[in-house]
């Protein structure tokens, strides 16, 4: 009798050996290789160094720091927040590695916590993580929209207004979305792009205002002036205030943990990608901020730019109007770049959280355009849902600080919750490959530490005396996307959402896989 099975009994997988490690590994997470892995390490690090862009959130909040505290905390701000961020994402990096999938912080939370907790934690993980995700991106294509607005006033061609820089930001929102339909090879292929734009960016700027400015500031006034603008009397206070420069700057950089699916070696990729894109940012960012602090030539005049944008005003004081607008277009090049980066992260986590039914509308955010491999309709909310937190910007003065710190509260929660929650499981926690050893514990605490004060700080009121026109929204922006996502929980969630949902069998994850092509 024969031993052959019936074409009926066959496989619809191939078998384990013939899988990549990755795509054994995220069959074992309990998803099937639904997108396409082809992004290199490096690939995975320009991701999140474009979404940290330290010519975007340096330069884009460079005038609320001449507020909040002036050269003294720009410059020395800048490390200390990095060298706290950088444990923040040592933490993630570790975690990242043992769940290396692209619905990041949620899934992870669902894995480390204790008892029936799982679907809770995940589910308001992965909420913070949506509306921080949202406002990183709104943040970033809103300041490219300043920025942009500001070269074409300069240059005569569209006035610098509220209404004129809203209409700016849709259209560049238009134009990410329109660049994330085509798949993430050429997303990929900008990223790459991104990495050296920024560090040559960062060189012509610094190497220009270096050279060409016929007088400097003197070292005591970049590393020692301090200055206040806000309202408030406490030196402290405004100190603390001015320190978000430095950490909006600091985030988007789980967007390596969100591309772990696309990425070769991911459970050492990402991590990589999350610690070295911190590091690089530090060091490049801080050489950018004392450069240009060197270069101002008048500060009052540089606060009172008629484009709203000091550093336009610092560039055409330093080196004339031809080369400032040169400069401005190097600025502007790296600003579109990062939101770029930052919809294609934002749309990963909203399809990953899509696939595990937590979004209205989940089955639309979840499909795949089967021609690309990409969540296009993710794409599309990404998008359109950062436009709407611009919006305020009408009628709000501080509304670009209030998204900054949105983006803040709501990325480092959810950064620091899988954190917390590994290290209550200690001994118990299962490393993956890339590990911090036995500082773990140490990184881990000092990190949540630093999340809870920030959480606190950029929740506070930024200028007195607090008006309509200058009321810091970010509490209730917050408070409006966790209400509505706590009482949909109590409501509705609770009974069907049981946190991230394992696909299928083995047979089952093959066959997505067959009707995508890619088996």
């Amino acid at each position: 009798m024969s031993s052959e099975p019936a074409p009926a009994d066959l496989p619809l997988k191939p078998p384990a050996a013939e899988r990549t490690a990755d795509e054994q590994r995220l069959h074992e997470l309990g998803y099937a290789q639904e997108l396409s892995r082809t992004m290199s390490g490096f690939s995975n690090f320009a991701v999140s160094f474009t979404i940290i862009s330290i010519l975007s959130g340096c330069l884009t909040l460079y005038g609320y720091g001449m507020n909040t505290g002036g050269p003294v905390l720009i410059v020395w701000g800048w490390p200390f927040v990095g060298l706290m961020t950088l444990l923040v994402g040592l933490s993630m990096a570790e975690v990242c590695s043992s769940f290396p999938t692209a619905g990041g912080l949620y899934y992870w939370a669902a894995k480390l916590a204790p008892g029936r907790s799982g679907p809770v934690v995940s589910w308001f993980t992965g909420w913070f993580n949506f509306i921080g995700q949202v406002a990183v991106t709104a943040g970033i294509d809103f300041g490219a929209a300043q920025f942009l607005n500001a070269l074409l006033d300069i240059q005569g061609w569209f006035t610098a207004t509220p209404g004129h820089t809203v209409l700016l930001f849709g259209l560049i929102l238009v134009l990410h979305g329109a660049l994330n339909t085509f798949g993430v090879r050429l997303v990929a292929l900008l990223n790459n792009v991104s990495v050296w734009w920024h560090i040559l960016g960062v060189a012509l700027i610094v190497g220009t205002l270096a050279i060409a400015p016929s007088h400097h500031q003197s070292a005591s006034f970049v590393f020692t002036h301090f200055a206040n603008t806000t309202g408030w009397h406490s030196t402290l206070y405004v100190a603390a205030l001015g320190l978000l420069l430095a950490q909006y700057t600091f985030t988007g950089y789980d967007a390596s943990a969100h591309m772990t699916e696309e990425t070769h070696d991911a459970a050492r990729s990402g991590p990589r990608g999350i610690v070295m894109s911190i590091v690089v940012s530090l060091v490049a960012g801080w050489v950018l901020l004392i450069g240009i602090t060197f270069a101002i030539q008048s500060y009052s005049g540089a606060l009172g730019s008629s484009t709203g944008v000091p550093p336009a005003q610092i560039f055409i004081d330093a080196v004339g109007a031809t080369g400032g607008k040169l400069l401005l277009l190097v600025v502007v090049g790296a600003q579109l770049f990062c939101g770029m980066s930052s919809v294609t992260a934002n749309s990963r986590m909203i399809y990953a959280f899509s696939r595990d039914g937590a979004l209205p509308g989940s089955a639309l955010w979840h499909r795949i355009n089967t021609r690309t491999r990409t969540p296009t309709n993710a794409v599309w909310l990404a998008a359109g849902g950062a436009f709407l937190l611009g919006l305020p910007y009408l009628w709000n003065v501080t509304a670009y600080a209030a998204v900054t710190s949105i983006a803040v509260i709501g990325l480092y929660i959810a950064y620091v919750i899988p954190t917390f929650l590994r290290l209550r499981q200690g001994d118990d926690f299962v490393r993956g490959p890339w590990h911090l050893g036995r500082w773990s514990k140490l990184v881990g605490i000092v990190a949540v530490g630093w999340v809870v004060v920030i959480t606190v700080l950029f929740m506070l009121p930024q200028v007195s005396p607090v008006t309509a026109k200058s009321f810091n929204y970010a509490p209730i922006a917050v408070v409006v996307v966790i209400g509505f996502a706590g009482i949909w929980w109590l409501v509705s969630a609770h009974k069907w959402f049981t946190g991230p949902k394992v696909q299928g069998t083995e047979e089952e994850l093959a066959a997505v896989e067959r009707d995508l092509g890619v088996i």
